[in-house]
């Protein structure tokens, strides 16, 4: 369960810091990556919380 949080964390944090590198070196590409790993962890995220209201 925790295990699930921390990997969750550490991917929106690589999001963040592949959408940073981005914006640093005028990459679009890179920086929409980015966005697009941190909404995906933002769901992972919002799942785990789901689950544990109902244990």
């Amino acid at each position: 369960m925790n295990e699930d949080k921390i990997s969750n964390k550490i991917d929106e944090l690589a999001g963040k810091g592949k959408e940073l590198a981005g914006r640093a070196t005028d990459n679009p590409d890179l920086e929409a990556e980015g966005k697009g790993d941190q909404a995906a962890s933002n769901l992972k995220q919002a799942g785990e919380k789901i689950k544990d209201v109902f244990r």
